[in-house]
């Protein structure tokens, strides 16, 4: 979620720093383009993705940073022999401008403008476009394919990545050790989820199932690692056959005694290197094989057919099942939730405390929001770097202060935080807006438009079947009401101990055909960013469980609020309030006092009791 922004460049003591990253980024294109003219390339794509399709990827993969500068979490890069661009999303186009020289990349909206369109355009007839087999879908492969052959520009598989052959001192991936995840925390045996998920496979029609995605692995498998920053998550591969028997593929260095006695006989482990032949062995075998288009890279699909493996193309099972949390893990998270608040709570009294004296800064508010995660049970770290945006820094959606960036937590204005903790019962996620001295009229009412929203969402009551995409539009109407809006999606699933980007479940105005399912946990997170001056975003977490009113004609869903820290109530104009929302607002802050107060004191205690006061129109 959070990446990080560079210094703003326009302070002439930071232009030498320009210069220098501007000379680097210019070498490092003259040397991919040399590589490109060796390989008779025209043209080479550059994703944010590892060969896992994760979000957040580990450093000896962060290939489209390396060639770009740029550090965000969704990107994509084409360099071409005399051109270069590089698309990012509506969460980026601040961050996009300090990261990128942009004398040497064009930059282009994701999503709406199309990789395949640029390459149109800009490259000749006839021309070859290289690509990593193990960084793109099988689907945009073909799309983009499509799009390019009435000028007869065709795609070429490359056998070695050409930024890495020219990325000198690229990091080697991590030899750190798996670890059990133990089932007190997971509530269910690993080889009770495998001979779940083999009857899934089985009742496909196929033989064996090709796992790549990262979470998937790690939930089915019950193990954890350190393998990615911030998500506890093990470089690895896997294959289950509908026996239920593995096959997992990791380094055999990250293999311990314990994890060997977790494992059991029914998985055999090899070396993550023999993955590709094991791939090509399932269709000399003559097996048939389910693998999923949206996560398993291109180069899987060689791989079996080149072996005339029968392919079966269908979702990862391991995703909806790891989704709908067991009893174990929802208890586990609520647990998670509450010790969590403890330590926001505090660090929210501590913030109240020391400003606007001007003392401290983002990153004093960094360290020491971490301090007091650290000093909480079973936390593991941080389950995704912390966003700390006082004043037009608020406005950057992603973004992560730097010493150059850090703003000091002044006098009359507002600070945005958002931070999350990983325990291993569960994982966090909050965002807080805070006013620091006296709000302006606007940010008050702008700050209350996206309560409302938020109060919506929670409040709603949805039938059985629908999907986040109906429900989104709730978190907005206020906001939009006054011809205002954000460019994120209102709501991202989130793991059990894993990571804070879940899938297959959200809320957002993309039309997902994955219905909300009881056990979800998703976040609820409107916000508003005016650039330049200041962010507004109000974010908990809530489970989906089933409504219990009995006059209900057919099932119905609602949500749970599990997040238990006060919303700072100085930001709220009552008089734009429903007396509903003020009923709810009040509600959620008893709740708050009820579960937090036992586990505060003294000053910490006496600021809870302030914070969650009940508000009344006067």
């Amino acid at each position: 979620m959070p990446t990080i922004v560079l210094a703003k460049f326009d302070d002439p003591v930071n232009i030498g720093v320009l210069k220098l990253i501007e000379g680097y980024m210019d070498k490092r294109l003259k040397a991919l383009r040399q590589k490109l003219r060796e390989e008779k390339l025209s043209a080479f794509l550059v994703p944010h993705t590892d060969e896992h399709q994760s979000e957040y990827t580990p450093s000896y993969a962060e290939r489209l940073e390396w060639i770009t500068g740029f550090k965000g979490s969704a990107g994509f890069s084409v360099v071409s022999l005399n051109q270069a661009a590089i698309f990012v999303d509506g969460r980026y186009t601040l961050q996009v401008r300090d990261q990128v020289d942009l004398s040497l990349f064009s930059t282009l909206k994701l999503h709406q403008d199309q990789v395949e369109d640029w390459l149109f355009d800009n490259l000749d007839e006839g021309n070859v476009v290289g690509y990593d087999p193990w960084l793109h879908s099988k689907k945009w492969l073909e799309k983009a394919e499509r799009k390019l052959s009435p000028k007869n520009i065709s795609l070429k598989a490359v056998t070695k990545n050409p930024i890495d052959e020219v990325w000198l001192d690229r990091p080697e991936p991590s030899k750190a050790l798996a670890k059990l995840h133990q089932d007190k925390y997971s509530g269910e045996k690993s080889s009770l989820k495998r001979r779940r998920i083999a009857g899934e496979v089985k009742s496909k029609g196929a033989d064996a199932l090709v796992l790549t995605a990262l979470d998937s692995i790690a939930w089915l498998f019950n193990i954890r690692g350190s393998d990615v920053d911030t998500t506890p998550l093990v470089l690895s591969f896997a294959i289950l056959y509908n026996t239920g028997k593995a096959a997992l593929f990791i380094d055999p260095d990250k293999i311990d005694d314990d994890i060997l006695k977790h494992l059991g006989k029914q998985v055999k482990h090899y070396p993550k290197e023999d993955f590709t032949s094991a791939l090509q062995k399932l269709g000399k075998d003559g097996l048939k094989v389910m693998a999923d288009p949206k996560s398993a890279h291109a180069a899987i699909f060689e791989a079996l057919q080149s072996s005339d493996a029968v392919i079966i193309e269908a979702d990862d099972p391991c995703q909806l099942d790891k989704a709908c949390k067991n009893d174990v893990e929802l208890d586990g998270t609520r647990n998670a939730h509450i010790r969590d608040a403890v330590a926001v709570c505090k660090f929210l009294c501590w913030v109240d405390e020391n400003t606007p004296s001007s003392k401290i800064d983002e990153i004093d508010a960094v360290n020491k929001l971490l301090e007091l995660r650290k000093e909480v049970f079973l936390f593991q770290g941080v389950s995704f770097d912390t966003i700390s945006g006082a004043g037009p820094n608020g406005a950057i959606v992603h973004y992560k202060v730097t010493e150059e960036t850090s703003r000091k937590l002044e006098n009359n204005i507002i600070f945005l935080v958002d931070s999350g903790g990983q325990y291993l019962d569960g994982t966090t996620d909050i965002t807080r807006t805070i006013a620091i001295g006296k709000p302006t009229e606007e940010q008050r009412n702008n700050f209350t438009r996206v309560l409302k929203g938020h109060i919506a969402l929670a409040q709603a009551r949805f039938p059985v079947g629908r999907t986040g995409a109906h429900l989104d539009t709730l978190a907005r109407k206020s906001l939009w009401d006054v011809g205002l809006d954000y460019d994120h999606g209102t709501g991202h699933g989130v793991g059990s101990y894993l990571g804070v980007h879940e899938g297959p479940q959200s809320i957002s105005p993309l039309a997902y055909n994955v219905p909300l399912k009881p056990g979800m946990i998703i976040s609820n997170e409107p916000g508003y960013y005016k650039t330049g001056e200041y962010g507004i975003r109000i974010e908990n977490l809530v489970i989906v469980g089933n409504s219990k009113y009995e006059e209900e004609e057919r099932p119905m869903l609602t949500f749970e609020t599990i997040t238990m820290v006060p919303i700072d109530t100085r930001l709220v104009n009552v008089h734009m309030m429903t007396a509903a929302e003020i009923t709810w607002l009040n509600i959620y802050h008893a709740k708050v006092r009820e579960k937090i107060m036992p586990f505060l004191k003294g000053k910490d205690k006496e600021w809870l009791i302030q914070a969650t006061e009940a508000i009344t129109i006067v």
